[in-house]
């Protein structure tokens, strides 16, 4: 299987590379981006895709991705918003954090991949944690170095990219994708 993957963040696709060792994945920039404004991880994950389909080969799968982390206390922000919510997203979370009991956060990923006839399929991954107060760790990157996924005291960072790549919010949507396209592809 080789996929197209509507990114400009190398990170992603290595994280997808590791997810599904036998497909081929590589990034694909198109010339501009779309606008990230849909209300959901999926539809700004299907915003990319279908922009990637408009200018990717003819015979190429695509997919588009978007993910991010949701805090319970902060009503589920900064959610679609993640990467763009502060300069420093682990600085802002745990300023936000500051205070609260509640710590509860969790890790969501849409990705909509399209075939080159044009079929869309969805698929989510989730991993649910907590917000560590402080950062800890040296693998991974955005938010990992303050997420201990539930029953963990480590956090992603410090759990590594061998477990992120069967365990992490990405990793279950691209196995999610897999299961999807066992038939298709």
């Amino acid at each position: 299987m080789r996929l197209l993957l509507a990114t400009s963040n190398p990170h992603k696709v290595e994280e997808l590379r590791r997810a599904l060792p036998t497909w081929e994945i590589d990034a694909f920039t198109p010339p501009d981006q779309p606008p990230e404004d849909g209300e959901t991880f999926e539809e700004n994950a299907r915003l990319k895709a279908r922009h990637a389909r408009a200018h990717a080969p003819a015979d190429a799968w695509v997919a588009g991705e978007d993910s991010g982390i949701e805090a319970a206390a902060l009503g589920g922000r900064p959610g679609v918003e993640s990467a763009r919510w502060a300069v420093d997203g682990v600085a802002a979370l745990l300023a936000a954090l500051e205070g609260e009991e509640d710590r509860r956060a969790r890790y969501v990923c849409g990705i909509v991949a399209i075939s080159p006839a044009g079929e869309e399929v969805v698929a989510a991954g989730v991993l649910e944690g907590t917000v560590a107060g402080e950062p800890r760790g040296s693998e991974g990157f955005g938010y990992d170095p303050i997420v201990a996924p539930v029953g963990e005291t480590r956090t992603v960072a410090e759990l590594g990219n061998a477990w992120k790549s069967v365990n992490s919010h990405r990793a279950r949507a691209a196995q999610a994708l897999a299961r999807q396209l066992g038939g298709i592809a």
